[in-house]
């Protein structure tokens, strides 16, 4: 299904932009979000981090569930806390299950458009279940849908009264790969269509696939801030550790620590280790240098591919 044949609501909206200035939130001693400023404009932006990054606390109160501790949160000028009527213009998929099993989908969806006292309730919770593609299983009872199935009866639920900006928070996860990517095209068309949509993510690839702008927090801190391709490059660029195995990692090691591109050569008994400071350039070498000293290579591993490192990285070089 590609976003053209999604039916998303088309209605002339207002552009809205949330604005966060400074804004804190601490839980006793736990700082769980670090004086982030950052704009959410119309079209989809992408909240990347790490598990226990910080995002479901600041999606939490861009929604205005949450009061930050210091700072603000403001839509298009107006205080998001202790604002009722600013509801009317805000929608959220929490990542926990916030839903009643023994409820239907459509009595789920049709609280939320009364609680929302929209005009017709009824025609309001029809479209916005058509929307995910639920109105098949919208008269079974909630307990019985599967992780995906509940992920898009939340979607409908916050987004039956046609709220000017969505907030979803994970909302990818437990979903097969055909409600995936139809959830995708749903998010990029909303977008599309003058939106305010922001999305959080652990996943890169993901957010690549969806966003326009991405936003990056860890450790409840603003690490970096672009499109998909400079928060890529960025990644790349930094320096990256390899551990290798060879035939001769003594003369394998001479050879590398010769070249700029090593930062750092270390050997020990289970092979050895380098810091390429340039990537792309210590890619090429390697089999080079490692041919030219008649060394057979037997393997090659990054030693700090996970997210925690790549994304403390970023934050490293923010705060420098």
């Amino acid at each position: 299904m590609t976003a053209q044949t999604v039916n998303a609501p088309q209605t002339a909206t207002e552009a809205a932009a949330i604005e966060l200035r400074q804004v804190s939130r601490w839980y006793g001693n736990v700082v769980a979000v670090n004086d982030v400023t950052m704009t959410i404009g119309p079209g989809v932006t992408g909240l990347l981090g790490p598990n226990g990054a910080g995002k479901s606390t600041l999606l939490h109160m861009m929604a205005g569930f949450l009061a930050p501790s210091n700072g603000t949160v403001t839509l298009n000028g107006r205080p998001i806390w202790r604002n009722h009527e600013i509801y009317r213009d805000i929608g959220l998929v929490p990542e926990r299950e916030a839903v009643y099993g023994f409820l239907t989908g459509w009595q789920f969806v049709l609280s939320s458009a009364k609680l929302h006292r929209l005009p017709d309730p009824e025609a309001a919770a029809t479209r916005a279940l058509a929307t995910v593609e639920m109105q098949d299983a919208k008269d079974r009872r909630i307990e019985t849908y599967s992780k995906g199935m509940r992920q898009r009866v939340k979607v409908a639920a916050a987004m039956v009264h046609d709220p000017r900006v969505l907030l979803l928070d994970e909302p990818f996860n437990g979903m097969d790969p055909r409600q995936r990517l139809h959830l995708m095209d749903l998010v990029r068309a909303m977008g599309a269509a003058g939106k305010t949509i922001l999305f959080s993510s652990h996943i890169l690839e993901e957010v690549e696939r969806v966003a326009q702008h991405i936003e990056v927090l860890v450790a409840g801190r603003h690490a970096a801030s672009g499109d998909f391709r400079e928060i890529r490059r960025r990644m790349t660029d930094r320096p990256h550790l390899f551990k290798i195995r060879s035939s001769d990692d003594r003369r394998l090691a001479a050879a590398l620590i010769a070249d700029a591109s090593s930062g750092s050569v270390s050997l020990s008994e289970a092979g050895l280790e380098v810091q390429a400071i340039d990537f792309r350039r210590f890619t090429r070498l390697l089999p080079r240098v490692a041919r030219d000293a008649g060394v057979h290579i037997w393997q090659v591993s990054p030693a700090d591919e996970d997210l925690e490192s790549v994304f403390s990285y970023l934050i490293t070089r923010s705060t420098r």
